[in-house]
């Protein structure tokens, strides 16, 4: 995978030749730029979130993408969230506007109508869980780190969209639970709460290959990226409307979807008894 070379960027981001967008967070424990004997601990600034959230859109305006995969450089982090020496030098004002920008850049990560995959590579904790939880699908590489929300040690929440978010995808009194206490958890526990859909056994090198491979199920031709679009916007906004809405916004989905030259592929191959050939028209 080549990718682009973006000036100063704390993002590498590239586009494989099927059509995975890769954001791969890259910095040292300072959220600055990574150089030779600095560990990859992948701890974000503003600056950083500029480059996620130009990364972002990148993805979400390029034609030929149909799926996004975040991940983390190293073996060792995915990322540690926010650089705390980082945030001891913002004022209370410009700490809040850093946490509204990180806001809109994961909405805007959950609003693109493409499938997101957090690919874990190692630990996963403060922010770094905020970003893999505004992901659609969080695959762990096994034995490699741990998850958690642990700002009740610096005296603060999960500014982030980690309250609301943990609460959403695991339930209110486990996530409180996991918040008040600080506590790490383990991939598997993590998985066992449903935080983590899957845990992949393998070298760092395999499991980016894996990755890679996995999310090609989800390109063209092999799906209808319409449709997985679709079923995303049915799935995000649903839950927060009246369950009546939820259906009426269902069928208007699917409505589109019947007049889409994908839909008619899907059928006439089934009824030809052949594998189908997506478009996304």
């Amino acid at each position: 995978l080549f990718y682009s070379c973006w000036h100063d960027s704390l993002v590498n981001y590239g586009v494989t030749d099927n059509g995975i967008a890769v954001i791969e967070l890259i910095s040292d424990s300072d959220g600055k730029q990574l150089v030779e004997g600095k560990t990859p601990v992948n701890t974000y600034t503003r600056e950083m979130w500029e480059d996620i959230d130009q990364a972002i859109l990148n993805a979400r305006f390029d034609g030929d993408v149909s799926v996004i995969l975040m991940t983390g450089h190293g073996e060792k982090f995915f990322s540690a969230g926010a650089s705390i020496n980082y945030l001891n030098s913002l004022t209370p004002r410009y700490k809040y506007f850093f946490c509204l920008h990180a806001n809109e850049t994961l909405s805007r990560l959950e609003q693109t109508p493409k499938l997101v995959i957090a690919a874990l590579n190692g630990h996963t904790v403060g922010g770094g869980l905020e970003i893999a939880m505004a992901a659609d699908i969080r695959i762990a590489r096994k034995n490699s780190g741990k998850v958690g929300l642990p700002e009740i040690n610096l005296g603060v929440l999960a500014g982030t969209g980690g309250t609301a978010r943990l609460t959403r995808l695991i339930g209110k009194a486990k996530a409180l639970e996991m918040m008040v206490t600080g506590e790490l958890m383990s991939f598997e526990d993590a998985h066992g709460c449903n935080l983590i859909n899957h845990i992949w056994e393998g070298t760092a090198e395999d499991f980016r290959r894996d990755i890679l491979d996995w999310c090609s199920q989800f390109t063209l031709p092999n799906k209808a990226v319409k449709a997985v679009g679709n079923i995303k916007r049915s799935c995000q906004t649903g839950p927060e409307i009246p369950f009546e809405y939820h259906l009426a916004l269902e069928r208007e989905l699917q409505a589109a979807l019947f007049n889409s030259s994908d839909a008619k592929e899907g059928i006439a191959a089934y009824v030809e008894k052949r594998v189908a050939n997506f478009t996304g028209q």
